[in-house]
């Protein structure tokens, strides 16, 4: 059975037309001090019987702490990852100024094999990247959105620069 994930690209254009999207820095021992290729969209796994626009609209709450802005979105598409993982990703422009509040919790086993639960955030960080850095900090299976991003701002006729 293949799982499945859906999330939410959020994005914004400046001011000046600068391009940036929102992503997430997971949380927990493993990412701790890992930048590159770390960050994904906000994002969670869902069931055949729940709708995935409201899957990504109730992670996205979970995973930063508020209520996404209440914009119109769109079905980016779907992306394989090498899991193997198939992730739906709705996206919508926001002019809203967003900051990371808080994220929901899961229990580890930390250290392995100590016996010993802790509690880490499911995210520990998250903000607005402009698109070349974000290429850098996506997980490599989610960049290609970013690429069916640019090609949905450019099919709209959606001015926006990169650096």
């Amino acid at each position: 059975m293949t799982v499945t994930s859906t999330g939410l690209l959020l994005y914004r254009i400046d001011d000046t037309g600068l391009l940036e999207v929102w992503l997430v820095h997971p949380g927990g021992p493993y990412w701790t001090g890992k930048d590159e290729a770390a960050w994904s969209v906000p994002k969670g796994e869902y069931g055949d019987e729940e709708d995935p626009r409201e899957v990504a609209l109730r992670e996205f709450e979970e995973e930063c702490g508020f209520a996404a802005p209440d914009v119109p979105l769109t079905l980016l598409g779907r992306y394989k990852q090498p899991s193997g993982k198939i992730v739906s990703v709705y996206t919508g422009e926001t002019a809203t100024e967003l900051e990371f509040v808080s994220s929901n919790m899961f229990d580890l086993e930390w250290p392995p094999r100590s016996g010993k639960m802790q509690q880490f955030p499911e995210v520990d960080d998250a903000r607005w990247w402009p698109l070349p850095e974000a290429e850098i900090k996506l997980h490599k299976g989610q960049r290609p959105v970013l690429d069916a991003l640019r090609a949905r701002l450019d099919e709209l006729g959606r001015p926006y620069r990169l650096e």
